[in-house]
C-alpha cells in the first residue's frame, strides 16, 4: 500500500506539480483545494499525467470541521505537505488581514488534526521573504530574519515561528520549512502549470500573456535598484526542481530519528537573474518580442536576493536539474496550449 500524503493547495501552482513527484515516487497524494487561487481543470491535467485521479476533497483548510472530515475519511496519512496560503505581496499590502487569517489559521488547524490523527511529519511551504533585505548574499539558511517587507512575508515568518515553537514544546512533530526563491516553468507535458486567477502577480505569466497577445504591455516595476541593470534581481527556479525537493524533505525527515524535530532549508537555484534578463532570455528561447515599458517601484519588493543552497545539497542530497532557459521554455509551451484552449471555446 502507497504511503498517503496529504498536500493542501493540491490544485495550485506548486501544489500540482508535487502531486505528480510524490507519484513518481511511490506516494499516494490526497489533495485538498478550495480553488481560491486554482482551477478544477488542473485535475483533469493530472489525472492526464498520472494517468488515473488522484483522491481530491474540496475544502477550506480553515474549516476545521471540513479537514477533521478528510482526516478521518483518509486513514493512516503518512504526512501532510501544506502549500494552502495566500502568495500575493501586493495583495498582502493591501489585505493585511486576509493574509494573517488563511495563512496563519490553516496551519493551526493542520497542526491540531495532526497531532490528533498521529501524523508527524511536515512540509511547509515557506519562502525566501522570511529573510526580508538581506544585508549579504547569497542567502543561507543562518542570515539574519529581518522585518518582512509585507505581510505575506511576515505570515510566513509567524508560521516558522509557530512550527518551531511546537516542536520545542515536544509534541511528536518532524517538520522541515522550505524556504522557495522563485518557482517557475510547468510540467514538461504542458498538462498543468502555473494558472493564476485574474490578473497575474508573478513576472512569468505576465510575461507569457504578454506574448500571447493577452495582454497589451508588461510593466518592469523599478529600473533604479542597485543592480546590474537597475531591475529586482530574484532566484527563478523550475517547479520540477522545486516539486522533487517535496520529495527529498519526507525522506530527511524519514531519516531523523528524533520525535520531535524542524529544520529551514533554502531552495533555490543558488544564482540570481534580473527582471530584464528574464524578458530577454525568454525572448530567445521563444522567438517573441515582448512589449515592455518601465514603471515605478512596487511597495513591498525586495531589491535583491538569492540563496545559497549548499544546505539543500547536503541534508536533502538535491540539487537543480533545470535552467532558466528551460523553465521560460516550458512556460511558453504551457501558455501556448492554455491560449489556444481559450481560443477554441
Amino acid at each position: 500500500m502507497k504511503p498517503k500524503i496529504l498536500v493542501t493547495g493540491g490544485a495550485g501552482y506548486i501544489g500540482s506539480h508535487t502531486a505528480v513527484a510524490l507519484a513518481a515516487a511511490g506516494y499516494e497524494p490526497i489533495l485538498v483545494d478550495n480553488f481560491a487561487n486554482s482551477s478544477e481543470k488542473v485535475l483533469q491535467g493530472l489525472a492526464q499525467i498520472l494517468q488515473y485521479k488522484p483522491a481530491f476533497y474540496e475544502a477550506d483548510c480553515t474549516d476545521r470541521s471540513a479537514m477533521e472530515a478528510i482526516f478521518q475519511k483518509e486513514s493512516n496519512l503518512k504526512g501532510v505537505i501544506h502549500f494552502a496560503a495566500y502568495k500575493a505581496v501586493g495583495e498582502s499590502v493591501a489585505e493585511p488581514l486576509k493574509y494573517y487569517h488563511n495563512n496563519l489559521d490553516s496551519l493551526l488547524v493542520l497542526l491540531d488534526l495532526m497531532q490528533q490523527y498521529g501524523v508527524a511529519e511536515l512540509v511547509f511551504s515557506s519562502s525566501c521573504t522570511v529573510y526580508g533585505q538581506p544585508d549579504a548574499l547569497p542567502v543561507t539558511e543562518q542570515s539574519p530574519i529581518k522585518p518582512a517587507n509585507s505581510p505575506y512575508g511576515r505570515t510566513k515568518q509567524i508560521c516558522e515561528d509557530i512550527l518551531q515553537d511546537a516542536v520545542s514544546s515536544g509534541r511528536k512533530l518532524k517538520a522541515v520549512a522550505l524556504r522557495y526563491f522563485n518557482p517557475v516553468g510547468a510540467h514538461p507535458s504542458a498538462l498543468i502549470g502555473e494558472l493564476p486567477n485574474g490578473v497575474p502577480n508573478n513576472l512569468i505569466p505576465f510575461v507569457t500573456q504578454t506574448a500571447a497577445g493577452l495582454r497589451q504591455k508588461l510593466t518592469v516595476f523599478g529600473e533604479d535598484y542597485n543592480t546590474p541593470d537597475g531591475t529586482c534581481v530574484r532566484d527563478y527556479i523550475h517547479v520540477m526542481d522545486l516539486a522533487d525537493a517535496h520529495i527529498r524533505a519526507f525522506e530527511y525527515l524519514r531519516d531523523t530519528a528524533e520525535n520531535s524535530f524542524y529544520d529551514v532549508v533554502n531552495v533555490g537555484t543558488g544564482q540570481g537573474n534580473t527582471v530584464l534578463e528574464v524578458i530577454r532570455t525568454f525572448e530567445a528561447v521563444s522567438g517573441q518580442s515582448l512589449n515592455y515599458q518601465i514603471g515605478p517601484r512596487r511597495p513591498g519588493d525586495v531589491e535583491k536576493v538569492w540563496a545559497d543552497v549548499g544546505k539543500a545539497n547536503k541534508v536533502l542530497g538535491w540539487q537543480t536539474q533545470h535552467s532558466l532557459e528551460d523553465a521560460l521554455r516550458d512556460s511558453w509551451r504551457w501558455q501556448q496550449k492554455i491560449t489556444a484552449e481559450q481560443k477554441n471555446g
